[in-house]
């Protein structure tokens, strides 16, 4: 199953979210822009990356 382009931008989104230290702040309003995202696209987005976060941190 391939992702939808939206998905791959969720999750490009996520990913690059997951990386930032800190978290910009207006973080929606941040991916919304840089991936041009619905809001709802970016808080998936924002809940994604702190998944991968506690992976990164929890093996």
């Amino acid at each position: 199953m391939t992702l939808a382009v939206s998905d791959e931008k969720v999750r490009a989104a996520a990913l690059w979210l997951s990386e930032q230290d800190p978290v910009p702040p207006h973080v929606v309003t941040v991916l919304k822009t840089k991936f041009e995202l619905k809001a709802l696209q970016a808080c998936e987005a924002c809940k994604l990356a702190g998944e991968f976060r506690w992976v990164l941190r929890n093996g």
